[in-house]
């Protein structure tokens, strides 16, 4: 599985199978309790495997499953990886913020500069935030690159899962 060196911090893959979606998510279910490398959970049509606790680390990823009908033989599987569904809301919140803040110092500048009062500061804490929100997406580019490793393990452990009960 190549991931491809673009914008995408959470890589998303679509995959077709010939067995209907019920039999697919009762292969996972069984999974929960023939192995322990990975735990295995399962929520209607969705299935998340992600590492033990003991195994993780900030930037463990974890891959989401949702497995939905095609036809009354196949099944489509659409995976999702990403982090830890708090690293990755703490993410967007900083995000968030940031944009927040510069937008904010942005107007504020333009208002000053309207006015013809000095806007330097508001200029620079504006292009600061920008510095900010770059840092914080090379952080996520870390934090993918890290855990790349652990995304090849756990996508292997989904086709080997779906491939030993075809």
């Amino acid at each position: 599985m190549g991931l491809p060196n673009d914008i995408v911090l959470r890589p998303r893959f679509k995959l077709e199978v010939n067995s209907n979606n019920e039999t697919v998510l009762e292969i996972f279910e069984a999974m929960k309790t023939t192995q322990d490398e990975f735990i295995v959970s399962r929520v209607d049509d969705h299935v998340f495997i992600r590492f033990p606790k003991k195994n993780q680390h900030f930037w463990s990823p974890q891959l989401h499953l949702e497995i939905n009908a095609d036809t009354s033989h196949k099944a489509i599987i659409h995976g999702l990886f990403g982090p830890n569904p708090t690293v990755w809301t703490m993410f967007m919140f900083f995000h968030f913020i940031v944009a927040t803040l510069c937008l904010g110092f942005g107007v504020w500048a333009y208002t000053n500069a309207s006015l013809g009062n000095s806007y330097a500061i508001q200029l620079f804490a504006s292009l600061f935030m920008i510095v900010i929100w770059f840092a914080l997406y090379f952080a996520g580019r870390l934090g993918r690159t890290k855990g790349k490793l652990e995304m090849h393990r756990l996508h292997n452990f989904m086709v080997e899962t779906i491939s030993a009960y075809r």
